[in-house]
Parts: C-alpha cells; sequence; structure tokens
C-alpha cells in the first residue's frame, strides 16, 4: 500500500516496521512537508493517491467530511486513536498488524475514515 504519514505519525520504528510489511512509506520531510497545515498534507495525498495515516483525529474527520459534502475523493484516511488508555492505546507493531488485518479483509480504503484501533 502506498502510506503518507502526518507529522504526528512518524516515528523512525513505525516506518521501518511498514517498510517491512511491504508498504511504500513517505513521510513529510520527503515532501517537503513538514509542520504544515492539515489541509496541505490532505491534498498531497490526494494528488500523490497515498492513503493518510495520523493520529489526528477530529481534523481529519472534519477534513474527510468537507471532501465527501463537496463529492471529491481521496485515497483513504486511517487514524489511530491515543486515548492514554493503555488497553485501547496502539503501539506501533500494533499499527502495523491492524493495517495488515484492514488489508486481508478486503475493506476498502477510498473516501473512507477507518479508526485503525478497531483492526487490532
Amino acid at each position: 500500500m502506498n502510506l503518507y504519514l502526518d507529522d504526528d505519525s512518524v516515528h523512525r520504528v513505525l516506518v521501518r516496521l511498514l517498510k517491512q510489511a511491504g508498504h511504500n512509506v513517505e513521510i513529510p520531510s520527503d515532501a517537503e512537508l513538514m509542520g504544515r497545515p492539515d489541509p496541505v498534507h490532505l491534498t498531497h495525498t490526494i494528488e500523490c493517491q497515498r492513503v493518510l495515516l495520523t493520529a489526528n483525529h477530529n481534523d481529519f474527520a472534519d477534513l474527510h467530511e468537507l471532501v465527501a459534502a463537496a463529492r471529491g475523493q481521496h485515497p483513504g484516511i486511517l487514524v489511530v486513536r491515543k486515548d492514554n488508555d493503555p488497553k485501547r492505546d496502539m503501539t506501533q507493531r500494533g499499527i502495523v498488524a491492524a493495517i495488515a488485518n484492514l488489508t486481508a479483509s478486503g475493506v476498502q480504503f477510498a473516501n473512507e475514515f477507518i479508526i485503525l484501533n478497531y483492526w487490532r
């Protein structure tokens, strides 16, 4: 899968694990987008056809709704919820496993806002 990690999701270990799992991973520094606003990141993923991975639930939920209301399209938004609860929060390996589970299920990513925590 072609993935783009939002600024808040860039962790060296996660990038390595995703690449080892066969994903093509781009991070904001690769695209010269570090620290840019969320709409810029989403626009980049649309232009490059990459699924976005973020922990920024609220802002990207709003952007997803905006794209849907405008009858637009995006490659998909994967969200990792961080609630400071060890029973629900995900490790880096857990994120990779959840993506594998989601992919194996056959669920389509395009135009979807998917919370990865439910796919452990």
